[in-house]
This record gives structure tokens, sequence and C-alpha cells, in this order.
């Protein structure tokens, strides 16, 4: 088994597509309760963690790309037939 070259498109089953779904919507649900509850030191961290994986530093960042990943995943073309 080889990986998959970050040029080369993905194919995946309903089932898993709807799994990383399931999961991202926890991460968001997960990032929105630690802001509310955690402050400053949260959203601090966060940040970091943004940077770290390469994205924008600004507030709020983090969990903007977890709900554009969401919608990346709801409003894909569907796969064509192979028939």
């Amino acid at each position: 088994m080889t990986l998959r070259q970050p040029h080369q498109d993905a194919l995946l089953p309903a089932g898993d597509a709807a799994r990383i779904r399931q999961v991202l919507v926890a991460c968001s649900r997960l990032l929105s309760r630690a802001e509310a509850g955690c402050g400053p030191q949260f959203a601090a961290a966060a940040q970091d963690t943004a940077e770290a994986a390469g994205l924008s530093r600004a507030p709020g960042a983090l969990g903007y790309e977890v709900n554009l990943a969401i919608d990346t995943l709801d409003f894909c073309d569907a796969a064509r037939s192979t028939r």
C-alpha cells in the first residue's frame, strides 16, 4: 500500500466521509466549549495549534477551518458512477 500523494484526488466511501464529518463536528463542539470555558489561555493554545498546522493565527481560525472542512464534505460533488 502506498500513500496518496497531496496532488492526487481522494475517493472516499460514503461511510468514511460520514465518519470524518462526525469527528469534525465533535471537534467543532469541543473547540466552542473550550473557548467559552477556558478563556484567553485556551485561545492562545488554539492560535499556536493553528499556526503549527500552517493556518492563520487569527482568533477563531482553527474553529473556522474545522467548520470549513465540514462544509467541504457536505457540499462536494458526488462521485461519478463507475457503471
